[in-house]
């Protein structure tokens, strides 16, 4: 088949990644001039699998609370008049009974695996490289009640297949040395030793490189401005060459089968067609910061539950990222949710990193409101979804580029997940 991808980011390019060797003519759009710029570009770094408790849970209407006026707080609702964000906000408080959270933790539990597995695999067969390291991810507690609180959902998860183990402080900093200076901090920690980190940004792009010498075409710099749809099915994708109010040429590309992974902005695009989902943008922040010569940072990519914000080694570089701001589409840089990030850096390495030298990001996350994807068909028949990852995109990534190319050539993939369309 003749199969178009809308972007270019971690869902799209392994989509593309897949669904060509299987043998289908690939096609992938994306408005930016190369792969994974957007959503894909300076994430936490994680494949964690051991991450998948979802933002919505029994407690989480009590810590929103709680943090309601802090500018800095892990997760912060700018309320708007738009009614896509209170739709959301309603749904994910219905998210956040136990029954709800249970299921959507095995949901991003299974679905973690099964993309771990297949970034492995990805790894083995193509050696791609991607400041890739597989020490595990070492969630970090400063308080029993946080520990206890949390301890449940990490019991469901290694239930499901996750390795986890706990640890005491000392066994902490035996883990990670670089962690003997916070020592005192610390109650307890968990450690998933098969979790993985790596450079979403260099993947996505080595992989599209990949990608385009087996056969894929990648149109950059070109515009999604809308699908057209017709007797229950697609019938053309309109796109632009250059940016959306700049002068280019516009042109409906059509082809037999059309797969959505265009991050925040797929909710706008879908709801032109008719097809309805609760994603919404959730812009997430990170600071990616040099080590200064002759120190040690960490080599554990490190869970810090009590910002909810990650650390992941990069090279020479460390990237420390997390919180979510629901506020809209916008990408501006807010100053104080940048530096929050830098202090918590001081405080758990003091002096390892030069903080003078930081790079500031912030990308939008197309979150929903049970932090579980959209993957399989839609209403429209020959209108695929992959996207609503949120902050798992990454770790998520992979499984599921090759859980829609088994989907669209009619088989069942290999993993316990709720899929649209079935």
């Amino acid at each position: 088949m003749k199969i178009i991808v809308l972007g270019a980011g971690i869902l799209g390019t392994a989509s593309a990644w897949f669904l060509r060797r299987d043998g289908h003519d690939v096609t992938v759009i994306d408005r930016q001039p190369a792969a994974g710029l957007e959503t894909s570009y300076a994430n936490g770094s994680q494949i964690s699998v051991s991450y998948a408790e979802p933002w919505a849970n029994p407690g989480a209407p009590l810590k929103i609370l709680k943090w309601l006026g802090r500018e800095d707080s892990p997760l912060l609702f700018r309320l708007n008049a738009d009614p896509y964000q209170w739709i959301w906000g309603l749904t994910f408080l219905a998210n956040c009974t136990a029954a709800r959270a249970r299921f959507n933790t095995i949901q991003l539990t299974n679905l973690g695996l099964y993309s771990r597995a297949t970034l492995g695999a990805i790894r083995r067969d193509t050696g791609i490289a991607y400041d890739e390291l597989e020490r595990g991810i070492l969630h970090l507690y400063e308080s029993e009640s946080e520990f206890e609180a949390a301890r449940p959902g990490l019991e469901l998860m290694r239930e499901f297949g996750c390795t986890m183990n706990f640890l005491d402080p000392d066994e902490i900093v035996r883990l990670e040395p670089s962690l003997a200076g916070y020592k005192s901090r610390l109650v307890a920690g968990a450690h998933a030793p098969e979790d993985e980190s790596g450079d979403a940004f260099k993947f996505t792009q080595r992989l599209a490189e990949l990608g385009a010498t087996k056969g894929v075409e990648y149109r950059y710099d070109t515009q999604v401005l809308r699908l057209n749809a017709q007797g229950g099915r697609v019938t053309g994708v309109v796109v632009k060459d250059g940016l959306p109010n700049g002068p280019g040429r516009e042109e409906t590309l059509m082809a037999d089968a059309y797969v959505m992974c265009l991050g925040p902005w797929s909710a706008k695009m879908l709801r032109g067609v008719g097809v309805s989902t609760t994603i919404y943008p959730a812009k997430g922040y990170s600071a990616t910061l040099p080590i200064r010569p002759g120190m040690e940072a960490n080599t554990v990519s490190l869970t810090d539950h009590q910002l909810k914000i990650v650390f992941s080694r990069l090279g020479d570089r460390v990237r420390i990222a997390g919180t979510a701001e629901l506020s809209g589409y916008g990408t501006e840089l807010n100053r104080v949710r940048c530096e929050a990030l830098t202090k918590r850096a001081e405080e758990i390495f003091p002096g390892v990193l030069d903080v003078a030298k930081v790079e500031y990001w912030a990308g939008l996350r197309p979150a929903t409101p049970s932090n579980v994807p959209y993957i399989g068909r839609s209403k429209l028949g020959n209108l695929w979804l992959n996207t609503g990852h949120g902050t798992l995109g990454w770790t998520h990534g992979a499984g599921s580029g090759l859980a829609i190319a088994e989907l669209i050539g009619g088989r069942k993939p290999d993993v316990d997940f709720a899929f649209c369309g079935r």
